[in-house]
């Protein structure tokens, strides 16, 4: 098993710093220095767990990645392998999953290139393994939602997911889907065909709508609660300054 990273989006909502950087680059230590990205925060957390090799998906601004790869593998013990979205800027993250579809046939536990969270979400990820789960997202039930979120609707904490949308009333939802997954090997072909059928029907739509697709045709995607723990989906500099006293405790 990697680690699997999308970091090719933009992030215009976190100009000026994304004018010259992707989004998983913006700084997340207190200074704003750089020392503590994004990536940084999900490298360390691979590294925790004992992974060895990494790919990042890069598009938007992935020359900056390029250039910092030789020193995150020095400083986390890592392998990393860029893989180039060609479309970052015009499509959606489901297209950006589906160009790591041949990575994902390893095994790999995936996290978005703008979630600042703990180790200890990788680690329950990996306790939750086994009995035919194959696919197994992190998912926030302690949080109050509203209209942004990525709402997961399940039968329970630890049930199947039946529906994964922003687009639902937040009194109806289980919890919140993190942005971290654990995917085995065995569900990459069947994930990466049902990526392919979301990316077709719209660019714009999000991977947790191929996981939706998936769900559709009859496949079990499972949840990993993460207990009442620190975190933020950084999109825009209220998110930001929030990250930014989250990610200096670990």
């Amino acid at each position: 098993m990697i680690g699997l990273v999308l970091a090719a989006g933009a992030g215009r909502r976190l100009r000026p710093y994304t004018d010259t950087l992707p989004k998983a680059l913006v700084p997340v230590d207190p200074e704003g220095a750089g020392t503590t990205t994004v990536l940084d925060i999900a490298l360390g957390n691979f590294a925790a767990v004992g992974l060895t090799e990494v790919a990042v998906v890069v598009g938007y601004r992935k020359e900056a990645v390029y250039a910092r790869r030789a020193e995150l593998e020095s400083r986390y013990g890592l392998r990393i392998t860029l893989v180039d979205n060609d479309k970052a800027e015009e499509w959606n993250n489901a297209y950006s999953l589906w160009c790591a579809r041949d990575i994902i046939k390893q095994g790999v536990i995936l996290a978005n290139g703008d979630t600042v969270h703990p180790v200890s979400v990788e680690q329950d990820l990996l306790k939750a393994r086994g009995s035919g789960r194959r696919i197994i997202l992190a998912l926030d039930t302690v949080k109050d939602l509203a209209d942004e979120e990525m709402k997961v609707v399940c039968d329970g904490p630890s049930a199947g997911v039946r529906r994964i949308t922003k687009l639902m009333d937040p009194a109806e939802a289980t919890g919140e889907y993190i942005g971290v997954t654990l995917i085995e090997p065995e569900a990459a072909d069947d994930l990466a065909d049902a990526l392919k059928a979301t990316w077709e029907r719209d660019p714009q739509l999000y991977y947790e709508d191929g996981y939706q697709e998936l769900v559709d045709r009859g496949a079990t995607v499972h949840v990993s609660p993460i207990g009442d723990i620190p975190w933020v989906e950084i999109d825009n500099h209220e998110d930001l300054a929030k990250g930014r006293t989250i990610a200096c405790r670990y």
